[in-house]
């Protein structure tokens, strides 16, 4: 499993799990569950997750499917914006705990920017870390300039971005990810499928055909080969978690790279960072 290295050395697997939209159905609850532990097996350790999933029922499945297993997990989980003040963050991030059966987050990060200011929060999230709450902590959905703010805030110990990129969201290659790796903050790329949309993209399918692999697989590889770089795609079958960790063995040539750009050409300018 190829592995990104956050800030301050520790090695994480650049292939996860995400979590958006599971646990809240009981229908779906087995395949679920068999779909997280069969991503664990395989070195999908890293595992993703919110309190605003399904009000908590994300987080409560991954609890009950992979308690048992706490200590091979690296567990994210999200508070939302309103929860991020020095008041609140600690009872938000306590419920996410309980939900998660376990007594610490492995990463921590503000879900989007909100009305709390940006110090406020480092303040909390650090008052987490000396706490033993959380091990490390980032932030999701900010944009360059919200991540210059950030860092004059005193954010220096942010360990990631978790953002919007795929073939179709690549405006963050203007300037977000150039400033994150100036600044040495790994990517954690959200929906690097387009939760799912990409899969009947006519453009995607020759290419991974020509490949010899699918479309999902094809799109996952694009976005492991970028450096310092975590995908992190939903599964809610076994068959589909063995579908994307094929991809973290994917490699693609400089002419599928080239095709890819082809198809699926970057903004010509700088764009908004976008959200789902």
């Amino acid at each position: 499993m190829k592995s990104v290295i956050l800030p301050g050395g520790e090695t994480v697997p650049a292939l996860g799990q995400g979590s958006w939209m599971m646990g809240e159905r009981a229908d779906r609850r087995e395949a679920e569950t068999a779909a997280l532990r069969a991503g664990v097996e395989c070195g999908m350790t890293l595992i993703d997750t919110a309190e605003m999933y399904g009000d908590g029922a994300a987080e409560t499945l991954i609890g009950d499917a992979l308690h048992d297993v706490r200590d091979t997990l690296f567990l994210v989980s999200k508070a939302y914006p309103q929860n991020a003040s020095r008041d609140r963050l600690t009872a938000a991030c306590e419920a996410s705990l309980a939900r998660l059966r376990t007594d610490r987050l492995d990463l921590y990060l503000l879900h989007w920017r909100g009305s709390v200011p940006l110090a406020e929060t480092v303040e909390a999230m650090e008052r987490l870390k000396t706490a033993g709450k959380i091990r490390h902590w980032g932030v999701s959905n900010l944009d360059t300039q919200d991540m210059a703010e950030l860092d004059a805030a005193g954010g220096q110990s942010c360990a990631t971005d978790q953002i919007l990129y795929n073939l179709t969201r690549r405006g963050p290659e203007h300037d977000l990810l150039p400033w994150l790796d100036r600044h040495d903050i790994p990517v954690m790329a959200y929906s690097p499928v387009e939760q799912g949309r990409l899969l009947a993209d006519p453009a995607l399918t020759r290419i991974a055909r020509d490949i010899g692999a699918t479309p999902a697989q094809v799109a996952l590889a694009w976005v492991l080969q970028r450096p310092a770089t975590i995908a992190i795609p939903k599964a809610a079958s076994v068959a589909h978690v063995r579908e994307n960790r094929a991809a973290a063995d994917l490699v693609l040539s400089a002419e599928d790279l080239a095709a890819l750009d082809t198809a699926f050409p970057r903004p010509r300018s700088p764009q908004p960072l976008e959200m789902l």
